[in-house]
């Protein structure tokens, strides 16, 4: 699969899924590293460049599943986030259903967790300088010791909670210029990580951002995944609810996100 930058915007040979009016792009995780890692690279081209003065502004890359698809019904300024992303991966297995359902299926699941130890593993091995941006304060901090347990040359270029709140903006700003970041991960909880991207990506000093919920929670271990067995049949967010019995509410999205795909696969002569 080829990838072009058009307009600093990411296009594919493969055309995106629409999961009820949502974009989702039709893509593997090794795919997803790929196309990061050509933003990283270009990001710094356009800065050594002698014939440019401007570099290209920050890319965002947006896991969805199930939960933003229907917060995107009723947040136009959330749908069009998405919308503009770089990147938009598959996370969440009834995404992946859904897209399978609608005859556009994508090779896999591709979620924040996973996608953020391996773009780590890429990261040490390209140079390229991680920030990790969020999550309640020392929570970051305890998350990158584990990436770079794990890859020891990673460059962490720096850690901060912070808060999406736009208070906050010029300072959090002014913190991931100084360090000199590539690759900024921030962590607020969506959609809240995904639209303080959006509207700060033409003044973060950085070539790509990628919201990741609650990644930093798993890979310093303060939470538990789901285990291998659970993830692979696609019950993770069982064993989510059976640890935060709280989270049934927000639960209650899946069957209605479940119906109107149902609905829409029929429109569409889905079996």
């Amino acid at each position: 699969m080829s990838i072009t930058m058009s307009e600093h915007t990411m296009s594919y040979n493969e055309p995106p899924a629409s999961v009820l009016g949502i974009r989702v792009d039709r893509l593997s995780q090794a795919q997803v590293l790929d196309a990061i890692g050509a933003l990283v690279e270009q990001r710094r081209a356009s800065e050594s460049s002698d014939t440019d003065d401007t570099a290209l502004p920050c890319q965002q890359v947006i896991t969805v599943n199930p939960e933003f698809v229907m917060a995107a019904q009723q947040n136009a300024l959330f749908r069009q986030c998405i919308h503009d992303a770089a990147l938009v991966t598959p996370d969440g297995i009834g995404i992946v259903w859904a897209m399978r359902y609608l005859h556009t299926p994508t090779p896999e699941r591709v979620t924040g967790t996973d996608t953020l130890q391996a773009l780590a593993q890429r990261c040490a091995l390209k140079g390229y300088r991680l920030y990790l941006l969020g999550a309640a304060p020392g929570v970051a901090e305890e998350a990158a010791h584990r990436l770079q347990a794990l890859s020891p040359s990673l460059q962490i270029a720096g850690c901060y909670a912070g808060s999406p709140a736009p208070a906050e903006e010029e300072a959090i700003l002014e913190r991931i210029a100084a360090a000199h970041a590539d690759i900024v991960c921030v962590a607020y909880g969506a959609p809240a990580q995904d639209l303080w991207i959006y509207r700060n990506r033409g003044r973060l000093a950085a070539a790509v951002a990628m919201g990741v919920g609650g990644a930093y929670d798993f890979i310093s271990g303060r939470q538990l995944r789901a285990p291998k067995l659970m993830q692979r049949v696609g019950l993770e967010w069982l064993f989510r609810l059976y640890r935060e019995p709280w989270r049934w509410r927000r639960m209650l999205v899946l069957p209605r996100f479940a119906i109107q795909v149902v609905l829409t696969g029929k429109g569409r002569g889905a079996v």
